[in-house]
């Protein structure tokens, strides 16, 4: 059962990953990255990488395709000139995809793959946490602070005179 989740969770991902390449819609292209963000996420909690989950949905869903998405909605009616392709650069990408494609199968075939022993792995969030709040507590200070500066800066230099 979790073989055929997992095979279709990294469908999902192969497929939308294609649509945000082949499609001519920016805002289709931002769906499928989307699901395709969304598919990684769950291929990590797959992983056991709860918390490498989480911030990939926070961060990339949450705030990298948002500002994409607004970027398009707001330029779009800036007329651009079309961006044309020659045929021979269309040609020397499907060469390159297909040999990079061959290089990954022929290294997933021929590599000694071993079985883990199926012991459960805890959790990631509580040893981060800890870690975060004991190891490295200077540095995550240091960066909160910094953080905090740039986010004064910000609203400084956004405010009206």
């Amino acid at each position: 059962m979790g073989e055929l989740v997992f095979l279709g969770i990294a469908s999902l991902v192969i497929f939308s990953a294609i649509a945000v390449v082949v499609s001519p819609s920016l805002v289709h292209s931002a769906v499928a990255l989307l699901f395709t963000l969304f598919g990684v996420a769950g291929l990590y909690i797959f992983l056991y990488a709860d918390f490498l989950a989480a911030t990939q949905i926070v961060v990339y869903v949450g705030g990298i395709l948002v500002l994409i998405i607004f970027g398009v909605m707001l330029t779009n009616k800036i007329d651009t000139p079309s961006i044309a392709s020659s045929s021979s650069n269309q040609v020397i990408g499907a060469l390159v995809s297909i040999l990079l494609f061959a290089f990954q199968l022929g290294v997933i075939f021929k590599t000694d793959w071993h079985i883990g022993d199926g012991t459960v792995i805890e959790g990631t969030v509580r040893p981060i946490g800890l870690m975060l709040m004991t190891e490295y507590l200077l540095p995550f200070e240091v960066v909160s602070i910094l953080l905090l500066g740039a986010l004064i800066g910000a609203a400084a230099l956004s405010r009206k005179d």
